[in-house]
């Protein structure tokens, strides 16, 4: 069976999309629809500017999904998931995919995401780490353990879990980890504390989005990050959309239910290659591989 992974933030790269624009009419017309849509050049942006540029929560997030979704519907007919899931973002790119959402809706819920995500936080500062080389159990304990915001929020692959919170809790969490036997705790280079508790002031401003969106019943089921579970019903796909902000990302849980659900073959659509990187790190039996778009 196939499953399709759609990327989160971090996937960006200055040029992303222009060989699809240059190729396909579809992807052109696509692309200048989403100018329109979102109010500014985003294509100009993608294809001409600095890394910098594309760090922007309110470009990065739109950027992917775009690149993302263009080069599914690129692929016309060869394009024949049996399931999807997405990192973090790369949700709503698979519920794109699997036809739940439409490609306006779609792209306007990712910019009202990006720009919800922004100002939580601005109003309250936070980060996120990585820790390498821990059992979940450790860092879960640690975390719970400690004084203010610091929770578990993304199980990228075994011995790979980001934390997330504030700036403070997350340093002290990382010091205590590498004491626990961390190989690296590295704080990371991100605007926020996403998937914590400090993005409820985003998460219920997308709530109120997503409610007065139209979701269709997907053409297959999406293996969503908040329950790590086959999800084809609208109002359960809708609450996790909403849930996603706060709770963790489960994409090692995923992953493995997708498999034992009978994905053999993980294709990632979008820029990079990382979850490609993580599915092999959570089970070398399955074949990994990148859309080629031709």
């Amino acid at each position: 069976m196939n499953a399709y992974i759609f990327p989160g933030q971090g996937a960006q790269f200055s040029g992303m999309g222009k060989d699809l624009y240059d190729n396909s009419n579809v992807a052109k017309a696509m692309f200048n629809q989403a100018n329109s849509l979102l109010g500014f050049d985003i294509t100009k942006i993608m294809f001409e500017g600095e890394a910098e540029d594309l760090k922007q929560t309110k470009v990065t997030q739109p950027a992917i999904f775009l690149h993302s979704v263009i080069l599914a519907k690129c692929l016309g007919a060869t394009f024949n998931p049996d399931m999807v899931a997405g990192h973090s973002l790369g949700e709503f790119s698979a519920l794109v995919a699997n036809g739940t959402l439409d490609f306006e809706n779609g792209l306007r819920l990712v910019a009202q995401r990006a720009e919800a995500m922004q100002k939580a936080c601005e109003a309250s500062e936070g980060t996120m780490a990585a820790i390498l080389g821990l059992d979940n159990e450790v860092v879960e304990e640690t975390c719970e353990t400690l004084d203010g915001v610091v929770v578990a929020a993304n199980y990228n692959c075994h011995g790979q879990l980001v934390i997330s919170g504030a700036i403070e809790p997350i340093h002290h969490a990382c010091e205590i980890l590498k004491e626990k036997g961390a190989r690296r705790a590295l704080v990371l280079p991100v605007g926020g504390a996403f998937h914590s508790p400090l993005m409820e002031p985003a998460r219920e401003q997308l709530a109120a989005a997503i409610e007065k969106t139209p979701f269709n019943t997907p053409t297959c089921p999406i293996y969503q990050n908040v329950s790590a579970s086959a999800v084809s019903d609208t109002t359960a796909i809708k609450s996790n959309l909403i849930a996603q902000l706060t709770a963790p990302v489960k994409w090692t849980q995923s992953v493995q239910q997708m498999i034992h659900d009978g994905a053999r073959r993980f294709i990632e659509v979008g820029p990079g290659n990382v979850l490609q990187g993580l599915v092999r790190k959570i089970n070398k039996e399955v074949s990994t591989e990148a859309v080629k778009f031709e």
